[in-house]
């Protein structure tokens, strides 16, 4: 025989095939293979050596490879930990999140959101609608300067009737002396009240929403009388 005399279902079981074996080929079953290679070598023309010290290198390169893997995993499960603990500590803490939402509670008159202007605006507009797409009031806020911008909405529709209670959207538009658009982003204030991890991430409660933590953009201590 010459040469190397290599034979896949031998190297996998001298006595026989597993009929049930992995596709995967691991670091275990690399060295398995080697070995029967080796094995089987014609002792009058054993390996050429270049080609063990490839084969040699290729098994090390898998080995860190499969090292490297696991300790990525490691690294993802303690992030994961520090992540679910530091959502814990949100519970009770006033946010700041994005939102184009907003409520009007039983029994409040009113409701408020506010938004962040990118830049200086002269014409603003927002836009309330109820959760059928109805329009039920625009309110036209004049003009404001860059940075933070409260709004507040008397909880009345367009006739003067007072609202429904629930959730409404609102579109907020600005635009600049030139008649551009400004950039605006719309939060809203809320308390976090519990924490849920049902979607494998943490997700913050507030009353009967829950928001990404990306969402929230700043964390006050809760304000108390």
């Amino acid at each position: 025989m010459d040469g190397i005399y290599f034979d896949v279902k031998k190297a996998a079981d001298p006595v026989k095939s597993d009929a049930h074996g992995s596709s995967a080929l691991g670091k275990d079953e690399f060295l398995k293979l080697m070995m029967a290679q080796l094995a089987q070598q014609d002792p009058t023309a054993p390996s050429d050596s270049n080609a063990f010290v490839a084969q040699l290198a290729q098994f090390s390169s898998l080995e860190q490879m499969q090292n490297v893997n696991t300790s990525l995993q490691s690294l993802l499960i303690g992030q994961a930990s520090q992540n679910n603990s530091g959502a814990i500590n949100l519970v009770g803490k006033d946010v700041l999140y994005k939102t184009d939402e907003m409520t009007l509670e039983e029994g409040q008159k009113s409701a408020s959101t506010s938004v962040k202007l990118a830049g200086e605006a002269t014409e603003i507009t927002a836009t309330i609608t109820d959760e059928q797409g109805r329009v039920v009031r625009t309110l036209k806020l004049g003009g404001h300067k860059e940075g933070d911008l409260e709004i507040e909405w008397d909880g009345r529709e367009e006739s003067g009737n007072t609202a429904k209670p629930g959730k409404y959207k609102v579109s907020v538009t600005a635009k600049d002396s030139r008649g551009n658009l400004v950039d605006v982003e719309q939060r809203a204030h809320g308390r976090v009240t519990g924490v849920s991890f049902e979607k494998g991430y943490p997700e913050a409660i507030l009353g009967d929403q829950r928001l990404k933590m990306s969402d929230i953009v700043e964390i006050n201590e809760r304000n108390t009388p």
